[in-house]
This record gives structure tokens, sequence and C-alpha cells, in this order.
């Protein structure tokens, strides 16, 4: 069964109302006058009849993608991608309706639209963390610090036997959505107003962090006052100097320009920031195999265009960052040591909570 967005209902309802409003005017009169009306009423009325049964005939289905960030990034282009490839192979039969910038609400906006039965949203490209806040436990080992010493680790594991497991983690839930593919936006650096060159820099600076428990704890145990701030505040709380400092990889502090309002950045690699394509089960459920196997196959696509481009793009992105003039450094690897340290307390309860030896099974397939 095919689902006909808004749009094509409305223009077939509108169409057929037209044809029935016209034929009940024709007639009305006698006379020549009244003859060549009717004729006309009526040929605009069998018009009018013929262009509601060809939009019947040929319903397309409305995807709307939702995207944080604006068209003209990264993320957003990849977006505008998801939108030519469906298109594309659909033969028109699903048409991609993308509304970046945030125009739909903030991550957790999108989600708790999609989950409690909107049909407004049907697919996002949400912070793999961002699922946490809903129940999905094994999401929170991708953010434990210093899971992952470098890109190929997180390939590994995103492309391995066990990464299902971590998708399927909210239909397992009974939430409405599917996690369908992982996609990247990097390593998370420090980026602050003060010089960090190790952890006792940390000490009492108000970090912007998303509000998760883990995360915050992370920061505490840092020695950090964890302040959360919705990303669409971020710019103006760092530049009314709400919070000290944030984290993010490079694509987010060049596409959001927070060079702008932060003095020194800090490459701490300390965790990789990932994401989940992310679809509405009522959307997917609605389509007819054939058209679902088409949105599935592009969004694997689109996954796969996203991260060929990163692999070009994040030097720039660096460079970006370097030409604003702030100050960077790098941590050692004794300074990097030192964090992980300091680290051990949330190994411990999140392995307590989630299970230890899942986390040694990411671990695993990171390396392999």
């Amino acid at each position: 069964m095919k689902m006909i967005s808004r749009r094509s209902f409305m223009a077939v309802a509108g169409a057929a109302t037209a044809a029935v409003a016209l034929t009940a005017c024709g007639g009305s009169k006698s006379g020549s006058t009244s003859t060549a009306a009717s004729t006309s009423t009526a040929a605009s009325a069998s018009a009018a009849a013929g262009d509601a049964a060809a939009a019947a005939n040929d319903p397309k289905v409305t995807l709307v993608y939702a995207e944080v960030n604006p068209l003209d990034t990264i993320v957003g282009q990849t977006g505008s991608h998801f939108k030519e490839k469906v298109e594309e192979l659909s033969g028109g039969s699903v048409v991609v309706d993308v509304q970046a910038s945030g125009v739909l609400g903030s991550e957790n906006d999108v989600l708790d639209a999609i989950l409690g039965g909107s049909t407004s949203i049907d697919i996002s490209r949400i912070s793999a963390f961002a699922l946490t806040s809903y129940g999905c436990n094994k999401s929170k080992l991708l953010s434990i610090p210093f899971t992952f010493n470098n890109r190929a680790h997180f390939w590994n594991f995103a492309n391995s036997d066990l990464a299902p497991e971590f998708l399927n983690e909210p239909q397992e839930l009974g939430l409405p959505v599917r996690g369908v593919f992982y996609g990247e936006e990097g390593f998370r650096h420090f980026f602050t107003v003060n010089p960090v060159s190790g952890i006792d820099d940390f000490k009492g600076l108000k970090i912007r962090t998303m509000e998760a428990p883990l995360i915050m704890s992370t920061y505490s145990a840092w020695g950090a006052n964890p302040v959360p701030v919705d990303f669409s505040e971020l710019y103006s709380s760092l530049q009314q100097n709400v919070v000290d400092g944030q984290e993010n990889p490079y694509l987010t502090i060049s596409d959001m320009r927070f060079y702008e309002v932060q003095k020194y950045m800090t490459i701490s690699k300390h965790a990789y920031l990932s994401y989940v394509l992310t679809f509405s089960d009522a959307f997917l459920n609605g389509l007819p195999e054939d058209l679902e196997q088409v949105v599935m196959d592009c969004g694997k696509e689109c996954v796969q265009y996203h991260r060929d481009q990163m692999a070009e793009l994040n030097q720039g992105y660096y460079d970006n960052i370097a030409a604003s003039g702030i100050a960077i450094n790098t941590l050692t690897d004794e300074q990097r040591e030192a964090f992980k340290d300091a680290s051990a307390s949330v190994y411990d309860e999140y392995r307590d909570k989630i299970g230890g030896d899942l986390l040694d099974a990411v671990v695993a397939a990171c390396a392999k």
C-alpha cells in the first residue's frame, strides 16, 4: 500500500472537489450563452477529473529528512545526496524534503517527535549518543573515553557483526525507530577559553556537554563542571561566557564557526563522535517492499558518501580552524593517559551497568 503525501492528497482532493463544483454549476441558465458556458464548464470538469484520476493513480511518497546542521555543511550535503539518489532510483515515486538548519528542532526534539508517533518527520541523522536518553544503553559504550584509538578502529566496529546488535537496540526496546547505518563525524577535541595542556587545567572549568549522564560523569571525573546546553544555543553560550569550553570534532567546530568565540583548541582524541541514520518505523512500514529497499539502499550509499567525503575534508576542517588564528596544541601520550586514568570511575560504573563483556567485544572488534 502506498502512502500519499499530504501535498499529493490535497491536489487530488482539490481537483476532485473542483470537478464536482463545476459540474454542479453547469446548466443553471437557459440560452446559447448558458449552453456555451455549460459546455465550457463540462470540459473544465472533465479535465479536472482527469487530473485527479492521474494524481490518484500515481501517488508520491514524501519523505521528510530532518538535519540540525545547515545544507552547505558536509552533513547537510549528505542529506541532499540522499534526496538525489532516492528520487532518482525510485523514479520519482519518493520525494525527499530535506529540512536543515534545525528548523524541525534539536536532535532530541526530532527523536521525541518520531517516538511520539508524529508523521511529520521520517528520517534523521541522529548522534548515536542521543539514543541513550531513550534507554539505548549499548550506545553508551561508544562514548566511553578512549574506546577508539583511531578512525580505522571505529569503522572496524561499524562494519563488524557486532554493530547490528547496537543498531537494533531501539526496536528491541519497542521504540518505533530503526537505526540502520552508522556514520562518523570524527574525534572530539577540547575547545576552551583557556589553554589546556593537561588534566589539571580542567579543574573548575564549565564545560558544555549533552544532557547525558555518561558524558557529564566523564567531565566531573576530570575535575570540570559539566553544563548541559542545547546545541542550538552553544555559540551564544560560548560568546556570553555561559560556559568556558566544549567538545566537538573538527567538522562541527569549523562548520559552526566556534573558533570565533573560543581561543584555544586542544587535540585530545578522547572520544569518537558517531551518528546513526534513523528511520521512522511508521514510514518504512507504509512503503511497498520495492520502495523500502530503494530507501534503505540509498541510506547505505549516503553513509558511504559521507565517509568518503570525510576522508578528504577532515584536513580542510582543521586547516580552516588553524587559519582563524586560535592557539592549537596536541596532548602528548602521557597527558592523554592521565585523562584515561582519571576516567576509571566512568569505566567501572558503565561496565557494571551495561556489561564488561560487551565493552570488551567492542574493543576486540575495533582491533580486527
